[in-house]
């Protein structure tokens, strides 16, 4: 372009020399000198232009994919981890936790897709971008900074769960005894942190995949005592008959929240508001109540 100005240029030059007059050249020249620069304008304007659009198209996926990818929302769950998460007598995945997460995506207009998770892999998994949170019963003592983080919805607390018969009525009674306790788990945390000292009065501390697994190896005297969360243990108890209880000391204090990738703030913040509209409209508090959780819940109430 800067060729075509510097040739018009000469040209227009050229014409005054040779005709003495320009009177008839000069108004073509400038006019063609007046085209080449709008054209020069045009070309220095274009880029900026782009480069604008460029940035707001990235900064659209930006925030497209901070929400959700296909309008996909992915739970990331423990499918043996009642009432909040696992499988029906149907073979279909329910829950407290899980019926939330369906009532959220309904109310957004958003697909709901329950993946199960090994509790162990779930950092892994929402790295990854496999899930879009970590929604089951998930505890934010302790964790507070290593995910963004919902508000509370759940108040919940560790116990010990022994059977009625066991003799076993304080935890100074657990001495010497065999205590399972699921991997990963804020029961394990407590034994772990706070309640060390506790855990290594123990004769044994197992640790399991699943509370279904660690229950059963109750049922049959396998270990002598569970740490549970509370929610958990009166479903199981329920589930199972009277011949388990709870004992009065708790092994510790916490609640739960929706845990999204560490600055996910985006889609936290949709679901958060919807959740919102659900604990003032009294959805909380209904879908609590099928699974004798309206004590716990500190939302909705």
């Amino acid at each position: 372009m800067k060729k075509l100005v510097a040739l018009l240029c000469t040209a227009t030059v050229a014409a005054t020399l040779f005709c003495g007059c320009g009177a008839k050249e000069e108004p073509a020249a400038e006019a063609a000198t007046t085209e080449a620069a709008a054209e020069e304008t045009s070309t220095d304007v274009a880029p900026e232009a782009t480069e604008d659009t460029a940035a707001e198209e990235v900064a659209s996926e930006a925030t497209g994919d901070a929400l959700l990818e296909n309008n996909t929302f992915t739970v990331g769950f423990d499918a043996e981890f009642p009432p909040y998460g696992y499988m029906d007598e149907n073979g279909e995945y329910t829950g407290f936790d899980l019926e939330l997460a369906e009532e959220v995506c309904t109310r957004n207009g958003w697909t709901l897709v329950k993946q199960p998770i090994d509790w162990d892999a779930k950092d892994m998994e929402l790295s990854s971008g496999s899930i879009s949170c970590i929604w089951n019963g998930f505890t934010i003592n302790g964790r507070e900074d290593a995910y963004t983080w919902s508000t509370p919805y759940i108040d919940n607390s560790q116990v010990f769960v022994v059977a009625g018969d066991s003799g076993i009525v304080t935890e100074a009674d657990l001495a010497g005894k065999a205590v399972g306790v699921q991997k990963d788990s804020s029961a394990l945390a407590a034994l772990e942190g706070d309640k060390a000292d506790l855990a290594a009065t123990f004769g044994e501390l197992i640790q399991y995949s699943d509370y279904n697994t660690a229950f059963m190896d109750l049922e049959a005297g396998a270990i002598e005592a569970l740490a549970i969360d509370i929610g958990v243990a009166n479903y199981q108890i329920a589930e199972r008959g009277d011949g388990f209880v709870i004992l009065d000391e708790y092994l510790a204090t916490e609640q739960y929240g929706i845990g999204f990738l560490k600055g996910n703030e985006a889609l936290r913040d949709a679901v958060q508001a919807t959740m919102n509209d659900m604990a003032l409209d009294g959805t909380i508090k209904r879908i609590a109540e099928k699974y004798d959780l309206v004590d716990c819940i500190c939302m909705g109430k």
